[in-house]
């Protein structure tokens, strides 16, 4: 939503916005646009009257905005309605749809583009720091977009990527995920075949090699297929991965020979799958090897996906934007590599609508055992989920204790920075991961560090 108000807004329009509670970054980043936000809702917010209201996926009946909208008969649209009558018609959209891996991919492949100067417009679900923004409007023939599952809006439950109706697509991955929209995995599978279904012949789908689900999801595509990853069969296959303390570097093989030779300042085998799904799209536009190399190399990641927040008196905080467990386990996997031999600790908040559910615990408890520490926060909002679906964080960290992992659960972000703060040493990692603001716990957090340390120079 902040990203297509940024856009609206470069083409001339005015636009404001309303949140229940707006966070960093991308509070910031509307305001940098100078997109006024009002907290919280309130029929005064649409006062003059809008030409226009575009409603987002999370605002339900009930919503006083949304009743005043309805009963004034005010003209509205959802998100990728808008977005597709507005940006996207008679364009070349590639898509980068999956589970996990979209918002990095997305960013990935725009600055790719940018770099071999092809100037692409993209839209992505985050600040993409090599763009300082979460969209540009270069011009070029290309439009690079997000392509999510969620759902649209509250008239429109069908996934948002339908509307984008893209040339080209890359799969990162399919796994159960949005238990509160979907299901079960078949429905979510059936989503990601429709979104392959609209592919033109002309087009291609680009797809990870290393899930059963992705292989049938793309298995009835009427465009070609290629296959990206690490097994022998693929197209595009992964070789010689090596992680540095401040690098990655990797090979890639393209029909067994080599093709390009690359290495990023990021971590973690997920991005290296990320990374080379991109260069193997724009390599289908005609961009060089070369050009994907010296993109990839000044890659600068995406705000809140293993961003370091801060580093106080040799502590290091991470922030990522954690949402379902694979993606937990990949993020302390990467952090292991990158830190190897340093205490981690994994901070969650349940907060994601999969992982405050009890659909995915087993899991759950398995990605935080990747860490030495573990620290629960009670499940934001218990009770939008029913009682029977929500997620037991006691029964987590009964599993953890099976396996030796030291798991405890605090109430909220306060009580997290007071017990934890002072159990904190030199070369600690801390993992926090939530999808929304949590409390303020990553300015909290390096601030009590920063109070404690200078409590003890005194002394």
């Amino acid at each position: 939503m902040a990203s297509l108000a940024g856009m609206l807004k470069a083409r001339g329009h005015y636009v404001t916005g309303s949140d229940a509670a707006a966070y960093p970054p991308m509070s910031d980043f509307l305001s940098s646009l100078q997109i006024s936000v009002a907290q919280p809702f309130s029929e005064k917010n649409l006062d003059p009257r809008p030409d226009l209201v575009v409603i987002g996926n999370a605002m339900s009946r009930g919503n006083v905005e949304l009743e005043y909208v309805l009963d004034r008969r005010i003209p509205f649209l959802s998100m990728p309605q808008l977005l597709h009558d507005e940006f996207l018609k008679q364009r070349d959209v590639i898509a980068i749809a999956g589970t996990h891996g979209k918002t990095t991919t997305t960013s990935m492949l725009a600055w790719i583009f940018e770099v071999a100067g092809r100037k692409p417009d993209f839209l992505v679900g985050g600040i993409a720091e090599n763009f300082g923004s979460s969209f540009a409007l270069g011009g070029g023939e290309n439009f690079i977009i997000e392509g999510d599952e969620y759902d649209t809006a509250f008239f429109d439950k069908g996934p948002k990527f339908l509307h984008y109706f893209p040339t080209s697509v890359i799969l990162t991955s399919v796994e159960f995920d949005h238990a509160d929209i979907y299901a079960d995995l078949a429905a979510v599978k059936t989503a990601f075949k429709r979104l392959i279904n609209l592919v033109p012949r002309r087009g291609r789908v680009i797809a990870w090699d290393g899930n059963p689900n992705v292989d049938e999801c793309v298995a009835k595509a009427f465009c070609p297929v290629e296959r990206y990853g690490f097994g022998a069969d693929s197209r595009w296959r992964i070789v010689d991965m090596q992680f540095h303390p401040d690098r990655t570097n990797w090979s890639v093989l393209r029909d067994g020979r080599s093709w390009a030779e690359f290495e990023f300042p990021l971590a973690g085998e997920y991005n290296v799958l990320n990374a080379t799904a991109a260069a193997v799209m724009a390599a289908s536009y005609g961009i060089t090897p070369q050009q994907s190399i010296e993109a990839l190399r000044s890659f600068q990641s995406v705000k809140r996906r293993l961003e370091v927040r801060a580093q106080v008196d040799g502590i290091t905080i991470i922030d990522d934007f954690a949402h379902h467990p694979t993606a937990i386990a990949q993020t302390l996997k990467a952090l292991r590599t990158r830190y190897p031999g340093q205490r981690l600790w994994a901070i969650l908040e349940p907060r994601s609508n999969t992982l405050r559910r009890n659909v995915f615990q087993p899991e759950l408890a398995c990605s935080l055992a990747v860490a030495d520490e573990v620290v629960i926060a009670d499940i934001f909002r218990p009770e939008a989920v029913p009682e029977k679906d929500r997620l037991d964080p006691n029964a987590v960290v009964a599993l953890l204790a099976k396996g030796n992992r030291p798991a405890r659960i605090l109430p909220n972000a306060d009580a997290i920075v007071e017990q934890v703060a002072p159990e904190l040493r030199s070369g600690d990692v801390v993992a926090i991961l939530s999808n929304g603001g949590f409390g303020g716990i990553y300015e909290k957090l390096p601030q009590r560090i920063e109070s404690l340390r200078e409590v003890k120079a005194r002394v």
